[in-house]
């Protein structure tokens, strides 16, 4: 595939991408049915599953098992981000993630990402056999981010926050959520274009938890249709999120199902790839809900 060039004069100038594929660094992956990336935090402050899987270990024993429950990608950070974390400097992430990153991409058969808004981390984990760079802050926090993966020709996922995580939770008022969303990750994917990034390697996350409400999560969700006019396939990440506590009045630990709920919902909306923790009963239902897509609309019959 042609490498697409870096744009000059108008930067929301994008080409059209074919949302049926994610090209990564070493290879493409298949958008036509639901596509899970498990979650892999080594570290010992993350919300949910904060210290289990911290050494190195522990952390290859749960690769192994989010690929043995049905993950398409093992998604590796090094930073919380949870609501009001305290960033890592770099020589810490890469302390947490390399070793991880190493030993996985000879152990599974599955892309590796790195979770990671840093352009060091990023270039660490790229030429340790990582494909995808995961990155929340939608490209705004470091300006060599996107040159890192354009030059490694690896997968991008740009998010929209509001803010620092520390911080983002404080200012969650807007005027439009749904249009200021979508103009932030226009922005986010004219930077990656402009930069070099191939088009279709980038994946838009609307930032479910990330400075929003728990309605507007909600709303977020319901209109992921929208999403769709900004060209670019959508990956959802609600999984144990706070929003589905307060909605439902459940702790982390028991918000299985309301994540695999939202997941099938996000799917019926458009989203096509879906980082969970759960991934075995995620994937259940989402294989489900596409079987049931297919057939109803004529392409597959019993």
């Amino acid at each position: 595939m042609a490498r697409t060039a870096a744009r000059e004069g108008n930067p929301h100038s994008l080409p059209a991408v074919d949302r049926r594929y994610w090209r990564t660094a070493r290879r493409t992956i298949d958008l036509e049915k639901p596509v899970l990336m498990g979650i892999l935090n080594v570290t010992p402050d993350s919300f949910s599953d904060g210290g289990r899987f911290f050494d190195r270990d522990s952390a290859l024993r749960q690769a192994d098992a989010l690929v043995e429950g049905g993950a398409d990608i093992v998604d590796v950070g090094g930073e919380s981000t949870r609501p009001g974390s305290a960033p890592v400097d770099v020589d810490e992430e890469l302390r947490r993630v390399l070793p991880v990153i190493e030993a996985a991409v000879d152990r599974v058969d599955v892309p590796i990402s790195i979770d990671t808004t840093k352009a060091a981390v990023a270039q660490a984990a790229l030429d340790a056999g990582a494909e995808i760079v995961n990155d929340i802050s939608g490209l705004r926090f470091d300006p060599q981010l996107a040159s890192v993966v354009a030059e490694a020709g690896a997968g991008l996922v740009v998010m929209h926050i509001r803010g620092q995580p520390r911080t983002m939770q404080q200012d969650t008022h807007y005027d439009d959520l749904v249009g200021e969303v979508m103009a932030g990750l226009r922005e986010s994917t004219s930077r990656a274009i402009a930069a070099g990034c191939e088009a279709d390697g980038v994946v838009i996350d609307p930032g479910i938890g990330f400075g929003k409400t728990a309605e507007g999560n909600v709303i977020l969700l319901n209109s992921l249709d929208r999403f769709q006019e900004l060209g670019f396939p959508i990956l959802v990440g609600p999984s144990r999120k706070s929003f589905i506590g307060k909605i439902l009045d459940l702790d982390v630990g028991e918000r299985v199902e309301a994540t695999i709920a939202a997941c099938v919902v996000s799917f019926m909306r458009g989203a096509r790839i879906f980082r969970v923790h759960d991934v075995q009963p995620t994937r259940r239902a989402l294989d489900m809900a596409s079987a049931i897509a297919r057939w109803g609309s004529g392409a597959e019959s019993d």
